[in-house]
Order: structure tokens, then C-alpha cells, then sequence
């Protein structure tokens, strides 16, 4: 919605994963689909500026697609779980950091919503759905920790964005 709203700021970057390929997913576009081991073999390379696992399937953002965005002029939005987080706050510690991000977590109203949203989508097993809310429950608790500059709870889309919005463009 933000790189819709504002095109010539924003952009996403396209992430590495070890998961299959769905019906419709492009490669390039949707994510770059290695196998475990080249996955791995890119950490051990220190690719990524971040990666995690979940549901058994490894996911990552190379550094080469930041720097891409960024050399366009771009301001990169990355989508990441708690771990990119931890790890994006463990290069901050170091000395002159390649990126300086902000941290913006996107909560549901509560639990039970967050809920009724996944099994509205109608495109989860059950199995995959508790995985979900597990980790959405992690979440939760890491973000009531400090660790982002701002919590915006999505009560209403129109106006979470709104308040995305006045935080990205009025602090600095």
C-alpha cells in the first residue's frame, strides 16, 4: 500500500527461500528459490542482511537487492519477522553501519481477530494456521519489548496507514 501510495519513494526488496514455488509465483519477482544448501551457503557468505526459518522453509534478504534499491534512490521496505529484526539491530551495534532502519511493527486489535483473519483467507491448513498464530504470539511479546520505534495497531486500514504514514514523513 505505502509504494503504491508513494511510487518514486518506496520499494520492496525480493527475498531468497527454500520454499517451493506456488502456482503464479514467478522467480525474480515473487522470491529467488534455492535449494537448502545454496541457502545455506549464502549465509555462510554473509548475504543476507537478514534470514529466518519458518514452517521448515528458510527465508532472506541479500544486501545486493538493498544496495540495488537504494542506488535507485529508493527508501526499501522490508517485510521481516522478529529474527530480521534482531539480527538488522545486532548491525546496528557495529561500527558504521551500511543501513539505518526504522523499526514499525503492525499489530492486529487482538489475538482472536488476528485469528478470524487468518481462517478468513480461506488458503491455510490448520496445521499451518496454528504455526501462524505461534509465531504472531512471539511477535506480539517481542514488540511489547521496545524494539520497534513505533506499534500501530490495524484496527482500520485506512487509518493505520495514515498513521504509518505521519510517522514515516513527520520524524525523523
Amino acid at each position: 500500500m505505502l509504494q503504491e501510495a508513494h511510487p518514486n519513494v518506496f520499494a520492496t526488496t525480493v527475498s531468497h527461500t527454500t520454499r517451493e514455488r506456488r502456482p503464479g509465483e514467478v522467480e525474480g519477482q515473487s522470491y529467488f528459490y534455492v535449494s537448502r544448501d545454496k541457502f545455506e551457503s549464502l549465509i555462510r557468505q554473509h548475504t543476507f542482511v537478514e534470514h529466518t526459518e519458518f514452517n521448515g522453509n528458510l527465508y532472506g534478504t541479500s544486501k545486493q537487492t538493498v544496495i540495488d534499491q537504494t542506488a535507485k534512490g529508493s527508501t526499501v521496505i522490508l517485510d521481516i519477522e522478529m529474527e530480521g529484526v534482531k539480527q538488522l539491530k545486532q548491525e546496528l551495534l557495529k561500527p558504521n553501519p551500511p543501513i539505518r532502519p526504522r523499526f514499525v511493527f503492525i499489530q492486529p486489535p487482538s489475538f482472536e481477530v488476528l485469528e478470524e483473519r487468518l481462517r478468513g483467507r480461506g488458503t491455510e491448513t490448520e496445521s499451518s494456521i496454528q504455526k501462524r498464530l505461534n509465531q504472531a504470539k512471539a511477535e506480539l511479546e517481542y514488540a511489547q519489548t521496545g524494539a520497534h520505534d513505533i506499534i500501530i495497531t490495524n484496527r482500520d486500514l485506512t487509518e493505520a496507514f495514515k498513521e504509518l504514514e505521519n510517522f514515516i514523513f513527520t520524524t525523523v
